[in-house]
């Protein structure tokens, strides 16, 4: 007996869709694993872990932190780039900060935990950090002193235009020096918590500062990279701990620089993308070659 079209086609249709999940469901899947568990491969399958002593300690692939239990630097290693992925170098929140060119403002609440600090701010104090930890001219153009942007709310008598009435140092509160003690003969206030100098009328305005046009300090030493869980360094940011390095570790710098350079990768394929400097290779390296005093 002939089964009506309707009947025919939707038949046809699941048979189609068994065949398809077996084939792109079940078998494909099933010989990519088995791709991965050939020799040679097997590591990279299981995400480039690197083992030592019988335990995993991290990922040639993943980033992480060298710091103590309260988040400060270990002087011994070379330190990693600042991550935005959760809580740092989270691959289950892998992420930027969405931050821009624009974030120079932050945001001061009345509550501290509930305040924001801006990707201007952020880049200002991780620069601070890194030149007190390796010794080096940390300032960097619109920064304060002190770690924070530096940021002028200015007010004038007539909006956009007139004299200037009134200026706050939008990004510095008690007890800190504002970074101008005046602005077009007007002094310099500190911000209140809570206050929105924006929304009241303040125009922006950034103050370059003295600070040299090519800073010390590199920029993926104050930046993180788009996916948070970059796990190299530029060399010149590994250059600049060298001499850091090796004093903890009671070395010469040279030696210090020869694993550098051991655990360099050039750009791939020749030309794409910037060398890096694996950080975590590089410290175990370090804890085999010279161990810690």
């Amino acid at each position: 007996m002939r089964l009506p079209s309707w009947l025919a086609q939707h038949l046809a249709a699941l048979r189609a869709l068994l065949v398809f999940t077996v084939l792109l469901g079940l078998l494909y899947p099933l010989a990519l694993v088995a791709v991965g568990r050939l020799p040679g491969l097997d590591g990279k399958a299981d995400g480039s872990l690197v083992s030592l002593d019988g335990r995993t300690v991290g990922s040639r692939l993943i980033g992480q932190s060298f710091t103590d239990a309260d988040g400060n630097p270990v002087p011994r290693y070379f330190q990693s780039r600042p991550s935005a992925a959760g809580d740092g170098y989270d691959p289950t929140a892998t992420a930027a900060s969405n931050l821009g060119p624009e974030s120079v403002v932050d945001t001061i609440a009345t509550d501290p935990e509930e305040s924001t600090p801006s990707l201007l701010t952020q880049v200002c104090a991780r620069s601070k950090a890194v030149g007190e930890l390796d010794g080096v001219d940390g300032r960097r153009p619109y920064c304060t002193p002190d770690g924070v942007g530096a940021v002028l709310a200015v007010f004038r008598a007539d909006g956009l235009t007139g004299p200037v009435t009134r200026v706050v140092s939008v990004n510095q509160t008690a007890p800190a020096i504002p970074f101008l003690t005046s602005y077009q003969g007007v002094p310099v206030e500190l911000a209140e918590r809570g206050r929105d100098y924006v929304a009241e009328g303040g125009v922006v305005t950034p103050v370059r500062g003295d600070a040299p046009a090519d800073p010390a300090v590199p920029a993926d030493a104050v930046t993180a990279s788009g996916s948070g869980l970059d796990p190299h360094i530029s060399p010149a940011y590994a250059e600049l701990q060298v001499n850091r390095v090796a004093r903890e570790r009671g070395t010469d710098p040279d030696a210090v620089r020869r694993l550098v350079e051991e655990h360099t990768t050039g750009r791939a394929l020749g030309f794409i993308g910037e060398p890096g400097v694996n950080v975590l290779t590089l410290n175990l390296a370090l804890d085999r070659e010279f161990p810690a005093r």
